[in-house]
């Protein structure tokens, strides 16, 4: 267990869950994979020595067979579809989305059921059916057709909004991608999964942490180390995997 001072509130948090016999869960996605790195290794070992489940938001037109042969490895990580290229296709002053209404929809979604087909025949049983869009970013008209083409879950970042099928969103983000372009302040980053933690008692959502392997900073990997660290002493505390928060998701007849 920690004795950093930052990180005391989320132990007195996970303190009181745990007398009042109350969980609190959390889940963990990391976006933009797409081969074997040192990065992904420490990733995949950091999580692995805390039992931590973790979904990698896989790049498909950029992945082949040497991503599986590193993931047989890691029984823990299970993978979802980040869209097809990560490619921006909007113009220059529009934030950037691959996602968006800048294509034809058809040419979109062809995309996305050829991403989806090529990352299941990858990875087979590990990969899950879940789509996070490059940048978080999708149109709302494409939601509906989601399901014609095989995904059962949506992943981007921020509240979840009504959608036909489930939504898993992650609201952590680790990186501060508007400043320093490393990892954001610790105990900032403490503040906000006890908001986090405080909203789902009221109904909200799980912690979703949300992170990028590829540029992570010493920061960045000492801050995961300390949360699962201080998570891993704590009876309350449950890392969830991804195909638990879409089944209990399902069951609420999303």
């Amino acid at each position: 267990m920690t004795s950093d001072p930052i990180w005391q509130p989320l132990v007195e948090e996970l303190a009181c869950r745990q007398r009042a016999d109350r969980k609190a869960e959390f889940w963990l996605r990391d976006d933009d994979a797409v081969d074997p790195t040192p990065a992904l290794d420490r990733l995949l070992d950091l999580t692995g020595e805390f039992a931590v489940p973790v979904t990698l938001a896989v790049i498909p037109a950029l992945t082949d067979e040497k991503l599986v042969v590193r993931l047989d490895e890691a029984p823990h990580a299970t993978v979802a579809i980040h869209g097809w290229a990560h490619r921006n296709h909007a113009p220059e002053h529009q934030k950037k989305q691959e996602l968006g209404a800048h294509r034809p929809r058809e040419a979109v979604l062809d995309d996305l059921a050829r991403g989806l087909t090529h990352v299941t025949d990858l990875h087979g049983a590990r990969a899950v059916p879940m789509l996070v869009p490059p940048w978080n970013r999708i149109d709302a008209g494409l939601v509906s057709d989601l399901g014609s083409i095989g995904f059962s879950a949506l992943s981007v970042y921020g509240p979840p909004r009504p959608a036909s099928l489930a939504v898993i969103n992650s609201n952590v983000d680790i990186m501060d991608w508007h400043g320093t372009r490393g990892c954001r302040d610790h105990g900032l980053l403490v503040q906000a999964i006890i908001a986090q933690l405080q909203h789902a008692i009221d109904g909200g959502e799980p912690v979703g942490l949300l992170t990028h392997h590829l540029v992570h900073d010493e920061s960045a990997w000492l801050f995961l180390e300390r949360l699962f660290t201080v998570t891993a002493h704590c009876e309350a505390c449950a890392w969830l995997p991804i195909r638990t928060l879409i089944g209990r998701s399902a069951g609420r007849g999303k």
